[in-house]
């Protein structure tokens, strides 16, 4: 193997290095550093210019480079801005890039990582939004698959031509890495191995969330959790927006709408609701403020070229902004989240952290701005640490709530980000619209954010900027209970957009699709246990099911919900779908009829795990458990379930629960369905399980003893 890499490797300097004069750079070192995971490092690529916040943690050589290894990024500078660029194989399908507009499939696509306050999309066209992933996933005609990752977070653009990915930055040389394995799936592993997973959320974060920009004062909140009760319509969490903060200064609350927070808290929590309140980064400039005061003794705010502290206008007025690019700063800001969580507060919304400056250019600071940096991070502009200012103050916030609450995990959620910022920070795809339009569009951006490592994402059910009409909230609530993060929001100068605004009938659809959704909390529960050991997206491409036909790669009105459950909205019209065994899943009385709920079909060969109708997750789902199934050509079906406490991290210590189920034919009419393995110390008893087993269209129906087996007659 050494002799024929040697030869692989002076043929690829040779390619590297043959037209230098163009302004090529060499590659000076390439490594194994993980199964089919191949680091590549341009000449004069210093970590001190180019630091990572992407990875994970630093890669380690672990052999030699595969023999047959053909993909080989090319690197180059123009006017010493550094890019690399990658070859196509032929009939190559491209996607990634994280938070984009456009199509799924992103071939023949541009995209610009310069993290922006883009309301309703409207900037470059949607070319640059709030977040930056320089990732391109590859599946070629075969089903095998590659992936690029740029260790950048500089600005810069992305192409994705469909004879070459390139990567263009403002910023010096970038380590690249490159991953080739036999599936998609088998990549976004290897990315997870790069950049990390999602922490195990807590399990009420995956219910159905409520927001808009504001409820207030307190009695407003309150009438909005008894609505929810009094129609038995299933939600978690209520959001408070900025309008809750005194002045729109971070960490206060005014005690004229919210007179004792706390009380109010309790009063959620009560009732079975959490709570998550918004925390913005631009700091009041007011010297009796106390985030200003104590920001300012301990000289954490990032400066201008005259290193005097800058200011710029947001929500407040005139506000500074930490510097989180040092540790100081961080630990300061972390500080500061111990006396706010206090009053009983869940989770937190970052906000606003591209950053965005209302009155800077281009909508953010100066490019010229001063970082300080510290620990691994340099000195530097803010055109180098722009796109990671959002990701830097993610992990000082997620560091504020460990230490506020280290026995519960803790709920983040970001506008901005980077790739990798997933370890620290759900998000959602910002400011959209009210539109049938970008309704539609919220599919493939999920869908997109998912194969670019962040699989905790939705966007504004209902649309944030504008009217809704009945039927939009409709159609989008219809599918929009699947999204991994199913969250409703609306900006203060829009209609009501809560499940009952639209009318009776629209009330009863929107009910019918969020108890679809608490039904499916067991099999959500467990695809984020996937997403949190590796890297696989919640919500998927149809592709998923068989990256081997190509004629899904391009389908974006359908999607996958984890490995089993294939979800058509109801807007769609003639969507591609795999092939083989699929049947139509039914979880409410009338859904398979209903106007605007989305189709779930279930894969053949698959168990899914179903619970029954609840409120919010503070309820036992499994009363009883119920295993639906639907065979395979061979007669045989396979499926799992992880359950935990929900909450805190005895999980990580064995107190948690994995079951394996299988089912399998025994003569020619009798389905055997048993527990195969069991795994956790988790006291976890199941009771009577029901057994459904969807079949040619029709519904067989048996319970029993799951430690006994349990048969259904066919």
């Amino acid at each position: 193997m050494r002799k024929k890499w040697s030869l692989l490797h002076v043929t690829a300097l040779i390619f590297i290095t043959q037209v230098t004069w163009a302004g090529d750079v060499k590659t000076e070192k390439v490594t194994l550093v993980g199964e089919r995971i191949v680091e590549f490092i341009p000449e004069k690529y210093d970590v001190a210019r180019t630091p990572s916040l992407i990875l994970s943690n630093e890669p380690v050589k672990q052999g030699e480079i595969p023999a047959d290894w053909t993909l080989i990024p090319r690197f180059t500078t123009v006017d010493g801005k550094a890019n690399a660029s990658l070859d196509v194989p032929a009939g190559t399908s491209l996607y990634g890039g994280g938070e984009v507009t456009g199509p799924l499939l992103r071939n023949g696509q541009k995209t610009k990582m310069w993290n922006t306050d883009n309301g309703m999309y409207r900037v470059d066209g949607g070319a640059r939004l709030y977040q930056t992933h320089p990732w391109v996933l590859g599946v070629r005609p075969d089903g095998t698959a590659f992936g690029v990752l740029f260790d950048s977070f500089c600005k810069a653009e992305l192409v994705t031509n469909s004879d070459k990915i390139e990567f263009k930055t403002e910023g010096a040389p970038f380590r690249t890495y490159i991953i080739d394995r036999e599936s998609p799936q088998a990549v976004l592993k290897g990315l997870a191995e790069l950049t990390g997973t999602i922490s195990m959320p807590p399990r009420w974060a995956i219910g159905y969330h409520q927001s808009r920009f504001s409820y207030v004062p307190e009695a407003r909140v309150k009438d909005i959790a008894d609505t929810f009760r009094k129609k038995k319509i299933p939600c978690d969490v209520i959001w408070f927006d900025i309008n809750y903060m005194d002045e729109f200064r971070v960490f206060t609350i005014n005690d004229k709408d919210f007179p004792d927070p706390k009380r109010m808290n309790n009063y959620l929590h009560d009732q079975g609701f959490h709570s998550v309140f918004m925390i913005d980064p631009g700091v009041k400039v007011d010297e009796n403020y106390f985030v200003y005061k104590t920001g300012k003794e301990q000289d954490v705010f990032v400066r201008d070229i005259y290193r005097n502290e800058f200011h710029g206008k947001v929500w407040p007025g005139d506000c500074a902004f930490p510097d989180f690019t040092r540790p100081e700063t961080r630990s300061w800001w972390a500080g500061l989240y111990k006396d706010f969580m206090a009053n009983g507060i869940d989770g937190i919304w970052n906000d606003m952290n591209e950053p965005s400056v209302f009155d800077g250019p281009g909508g953010s600071m100066p490019e010229s701005n001063i970082h300080l940096g510290g620990g691994n991070l340099p000195t530097g502009n803010h055109l180098m640490y722009h796109n990671a200012y959002g990701r830097l103050m993610v992990e000082a916030s997620r560091d504020g709530m460990m230490a506020a609450n280290p026995d519960k995990r803790p709920f983040l959620l970001s506008r901005s980000n980077i790739i990798g910022g997933q370890r620290y920070a759900a998000m959602w795809t910002g400011d959209n619209e009210a539109t049938y339009e970008h309704m539609k569009l919220s599919v493939p951006m999920s869908i997109t954010l998912g194969l670019s490592g962040q699989p905790f994402n939705g966007p504004d059910i209902g649309g944030f900027a504008g009217n809704t009409t009945s039927d939009l909230w409709g159609n989008w609530l219809g599918f929009g209970a699947f999204f991994p993060f199913s969250r409703g929001h609306a900006s203060c100068d829009t209609n009501n957009k809560e499940p009952w605004a639209f009318g009776k009938e629209l009330e009863k659809e929107s009910r019918m699709a969020l108890e679809r959704r608490y039904r499916l909390i067991p099999y959500l529960y467990t695809a984020f246990y996937a997403a949190h050991t590796d890297g696989q997206p919640i919500m998927a491409p149809v592709f998923f099911a068989d990256p081997k036909d190509q004629t899904l790669r391009s389908e974006e009105q359908a999607f996958m919900l984890g490995t089993d459950i294939l979800v058509i909205p109801a807007f769609a019209k003639n969507p591609s779908l795999p092939k083989g065994i699929w049947e139509e899943l039914s979880l409410i009385k009338g859904d398979t009829k209903g106007k605007y709920q989305a189709k779930l079909k279930v894969r053949g060969g698959a168990i899914v795990p179903v619970g029954k109708v609840i409120q919010n997750v503070n309820e036992n789902s499994f009363d009883p458990l119920t295993l639906v199934v639907c065979l395979d050509k061979d007669g045989k079906a396979e499926g799992s379930l992880y359950w935990d406490k929900g909450d805190g991290w005895e999980f990580q210590k064995g107190n948690y629960k994995q079951l394996t189920f299988k089912a399998e034919l025994a003569g020619a009419h009798n389905l055997i369905v048993k527990m195969t393995d069991s795994k956790g110390e988790e006291q976890f008893d199941c009771g009577m399980i029901k057994v459904e087993v969807l079949h040619n269209g029709r519904v067989y129906k048996s319970s029993g003893d799951m430690a006994k087996g349990i048969t259904v007659n066919l």
